[in-house]
């Protein structure tokens, strides 16, 4: 049985399955201003007052580079979640090919949502960066309207979680394709993401049980058989 670890688009993918989570994991680090904040684990989110927000960010004048900002960087790193995504139709097509197809469109539907998400704090804080900051007062009040848990929001933010949901029962899908343990680490890790939104600290150990449970989906793509990428390719 030939493998296919020359093959452009698997090998894509298997780097997708890396990137992703690892590129979420810097996102998450970057909230924290010191290496023993990560520590510091909430049961719910607690966001900062609105004031100190939107005062900091009207005093840094958006002078740090656009890649500097985290909300930049995961805006940017999401076309690799679809990826991961079809990576893990690809290994688990064979099996439930139904199941497989089903859930990667939930989590490619998530994914869109999520950029969502994640364009409107990044408009939000550089936009901010541009305000007077004689208008500081009026600042404040728009952000609090803007990012109060209600309406087209909330919305977004409720949607954006299927991306996570997708992802779990894609991995369900893959079982007798891969370790036990792998799937459980997917399971678990889009869980933690899914019941902690927004805690950067258990979203990070979220994104390591992606990356963990992702590595045997990973060698799964790499050693499938020749006939299998022909028949995908037309």
């Amino acid at each position: 049985m030939a493998t296919t670890i020359h093959d452009p688009v698997r090998r894509a993918l298997a780097a997708a399955l890396l990137l992703f989570p690892c590129l979420f994991v810097l996102v998450f680090l970057m909230h924290f201003r010191h290496p023993g904040d990560f520590f510091h684990f909430r049961l719910h989110y607690e966001p900062l007052p609105p004031e100190r927000v939107v005062k900091s960010l009207i005093r840094a004048g958006n002078r740090r580079p656009l890649v500097h900002d985290p909300h930049v960087i995961g805006y940017l790193s999401l076309p690799f979640i679809p990826l991961c995504s079809f990576a893990l139709y690809v290994v688990g097509r064979s099996a439930r090919p139904l199941a497989s197809a089903v859930t990667m469109v939930v989590t490619v539907t998530g994914t869109i949502y999520l950029g969502g998400v994640f364009g409107m704090w990044t408009a939000f804080y550089r936009g901010l960066g541009l305000v007077d900051p004689t208008y500081t007062e009026g600042a404040i009040a728009t952000f609090k309207a803007m990012t109060a848990n209600q309406g087209a929001f909330l919305l977004t933010t409720s949607l954006a979680k299927l991306a996570m949901i997708g992802l779990g029962a894609q991995a369900l899908t893959l079982a007798g394709r891969i370790p036990g343990w792998a799937i459980a680490c997917i399971v678990l890790g889009a869980g933690l993401f899914l019941a902690f939104w927004d805690l950067d600290n258990w979203m990070t150990l979220g994104m390591l049980l992606f990356f963990a449970g992702f590595l045997p989906i990973r060698r799964e793509l790499l050693r499938a058989p020749v006939a299998d990428s022909e028949s995908s390719g037309g």
